[in-house]
Formats: C-alpha cells, structure tokens, sequence
C-alpha cells in the first residue's frame, strides 16, 4: 500500500526545548512619575498638618467671648451685697412651764408693752405641787423659827446665871469687906471668917466659868443661827421660785415691740421649753447680708457701709460678725449709724455698699466671670491683631463688682478675654474666628 504525503499550509511548529513558559517582560514607571507623587503625598500631608488645630489650641467665634482693656484709674474698694432687714433686737418667747391654753388676749403683729398679759395656761399638776411646797416651807420655816426661839431663851438664861453670879460675888465681896478688920482685931471667929473667904473665891470662880461658858454657847448660837438664817432664806427663795414657775402660766410680754409668730389657740397643750412667738423691737432694724468667704479676711467690725434709697444716702456699719462659713458664705449685721429709711419692711432685701479700704490708683482689669474659673492665676491675652489669644499668669489683687486690681504681668491697653473660660481651662492658645 502506498502512502501519500498532503503538503499543509500551516507552519511547522517549532519543537519546545526546556520544558516552560515564555518570560514575558514586565513595564516600569518612569523615575520622574514616581518622584512627582511622592512630592504631592508630602504636601498633601503638611497641608493637613498645617490646617490641624494643636492639641493645646482651641478655634473660638469672636462673638462668644467677651474681650476687656486693661486701663489705669482709681480702684474704689467695695463690696456690693444684698442685705435683708430684720429687727435690731428680737426676744423669743418661750413657754416656761407646760400647760393648756386657756385664754389668748393679743393678736399676732399686735403691739405689745413690757408687762402686758399676752395669754394664760393652767396646770393643775404645777398648782398642787406649788401648795406642797408652799406647806412644806412653812413648816420647816417654823422648825426654825422654834429653833431661833430655844436659842434666844438660851442666851437669855446665860445672862441671868452671869448676872446673879455678879450679884452673889458682890455681897460675898461686901461681906469680906466687913469681916476682915474685925478678924484682924479678934470680934470675928476664924471659922466664920475662913467661910466668907470660901464664898468669896467660889463667887469669882463662879462668875468666871459662867462667862467662858456664855462666851462658847454665844459662839455656837451665833454659828447655828446664821445657818438657819440661809436655811430659811434658802426656803424662801424655793417658795420664790415656786410662785413664779406658777406665775409663768401667765405668759407676759418681757419687753415692748411687735408681737410676731404668735399662733397659740385656746385648748392647745404647750410642752416646757416650746417656742410660742417672738417680740421684734419697735421702729429699729439692722441689716444681715451674706459675704463670700474670700473676704473673710478682710470684712472688720466698725467698716462703714452706705445704704441709698429714694434719692438719699443712709450711713451704716459693721456692728456684728459671724465666722461661720456655709455653703460658701459668711454672715455680717449691719447697723444704721443715723436715722433709718422710712417704710423698708422685714424681709426685704436691700443692696448695700461694704467699703473695704480707700480709693487709690492702679491698673484696672474690669470683673468677669473668668476670675472664678482661674482664680486670678492666669488670663488669656489677646494679640494685637485680635485674632489669636494666649495664656499668661498674672497676678491679680483686689476686686470689687467692676473692676479687679492687676499687680503684675498686664499692661495698659493690653486686651483680655473676661468671660468664661469653661472647657478653655487645658488651653494654651485660642484662635480667635471672626465673621
């Protein structure tokens, strides 16, 4: 069998060698391209940086702030306060005794004169315990009263034992007066004679005794009867106060002024100690006002104050100070140096200028809420061009309502921020943003 070859039109394919893949040949960037972006991925970068606000700064509107000039001028140092008017002398009434209400004969707010009768309680308790002691008094005061009796009877005794003790040594005297020149010459016996000498040493022996014994029973009565002397004053004083225990049920007025807090009704039982209202002094008031403890230091006794209303000027001074602070503030009383406003009421609050020390000149800073936030350690001053504020320390001094004293670290015209520094505290530098 013959075999015929066909002549094909498709090239032979070239034998593979090696047994892999072609390599095919991978294309480069130009240097020049990469060079360009890496330039713009830097500058990309440093313009977010340069537009990123500090960890230390902080952006602000110009028209939330508020901005203030330090200036030099005349620092008036006061205190402005608001001072609430309460009566220059109150009395409390207390019920002395307890007991029920039987009678109310004044109105609360009436006036009242020292002595009036304002109501009357009973206790039928303090009445029979008010008589016991009544009896018991008097029949101890008369167990002295028979005491004082004995002991004068006594005395009274005493002087008639001396006085006839006297009286026996003066004939016994006589007698030896007459008996000696008639024993010397023989008409007298010596045994008659020997018993009137006997009875004459026995009177001045008996006078004798008797006396130092009056002398020592006169010392002992005088002891005894000074000590039931204060025993009966003592008594007495009980059966005293006795009597005014049961006279307190009749409550009177201690003094005279303006019955106030006086609320007691007939029938109501009232307990020992309880208040029942006060008395307020007629036609004088003081003043009471709340200081901030940061003047605590500087508020003395005797500072005038001055009060104005309707067109005139009241002059007024420390009288009291309470050292206590609460809730952040002290108390002071202050009292009219003349005569008092016509028609202020109790109660009402009044402003009232606390003068601290005299006017002298200093630079100025005006008052803001940014002292409170600072303490006056610190401010934020504002450049000139007003676009940007940094912190500075300062140090600040005194301050009233307006104005706060700058000792260090602030020149005139330099300008600060003074409103509130809430949530800046941890800044260093405010971007000031204006519209």
């Amino acid at each position: 069998m013959s075999v015929v070859r066909m002549k094909s039109d498709q090239p032979t394919p070239a034998p593979v060698t090696g047994g892999m893949d072609r390599v095919i040949e991978k294309k480069r960037l130009p240097v020049w391209v990469k060079i360009a972006a890496a330039g713009g991925v830097l500058l990309v970068l440093a313009l977010v940086w340069w537009l990123a606000p500090s960890a230390g700064s902080q952006t602000v509107d110009a028209d939330r702030v508020t901005i203030s000039e330090v200036r030099q001028g005349t620092f008036d140092d006061f205190l402005p306060l608001r001072a609430r008017v309460t009566p220059l002398v109150t009395v409390y009434l207390d019920a002395v005794e307890g007991g029920r209400v039987d009678k109310v004969l004044v109105e609360d707010g009436a006036t009242v004169t020292k002595g009036q009768l304002l109501a009357v309680l009973s206790n039928a308790e303090l009445q029979l315990s008010t008589l016991r002691d009544e009896a018991e008094v008097a029949n101890q005061l008369n167990n002295l009263r028979v005491t004082e009796l004995n002991l004068a009877r006594t005395r009274l005794d005493n002087q008639r034992a001396v006085t006839q003790a006297q009286t026996d040594l003066a004939k016994a005297k006589r007698l030896n007066d007459l008996q000696a020149p008639l024993f010397a010459r023989g008409f007298v016996a010596s045994k008659v004679y020997g018993d009137t000498r006997d009875d004459l040493d026995n009177a001045q022996k008996r006078l004798v005794e008797l006396r130092e014994a009056q002398a020592t029973d006169e010392r002992l009565q005088s002891s005894q009867l000074a000590e039931l002397q204060t025993s009966g004053h003592s008594l007495r004083s009980a059966l005293a106060v006795a009597h005014a225990n049961l006279d307190a049920l009749n409550l009177r007025a201690p003094v005279s002024g303006q019955l106030t807090a006086f609320s007691i009704q007939v029938g109501q039982s009232m307990n020992r100690g309880e208040r029942l209202g006060q008395i307020d002094s007629p036609g004088r008031t003081k003043l009471n006002a709340d200081v901030d403890e940061y003047y605590l230091g500087r508020v003395q006794p005797g500072q005038s104050a001055t009060l104005e209303r309707d067109g005139k000027t009241y002059r007024m001074k420390v009288a009291k100070i309470y050292p206590q602070v609460k809730n952040g503030v002290f108390q002071v009383d202050l009292w009219f140096l003349d005569a008092e406003p016509q028609g202020i009421q109790r109660g009402q609050t009044l402003p009232v200028k606390l003068t601290l020390g005299d006017p002298s000149p200093a630079r100025l800073l005006p008052n803001g809420s940014f002292y409170s936030d600072t303490g006056g350690a610190w401010v934020f001053v504002v450049a000139p061009d007003g676009r940007s504020a940094t912190k500075r320390p300062v140090r600040l001094g005194r301050r009233n309502a307006d104005f706060v004293e700058v000792l260090d670290g602030l020149d005139p015209h330099e300008k600060v921020i003074t409103s509130p520094y809430a949530g800046l505290t941890d800044k260093t530098r405010l971007d000031i943003a204006r519209p």
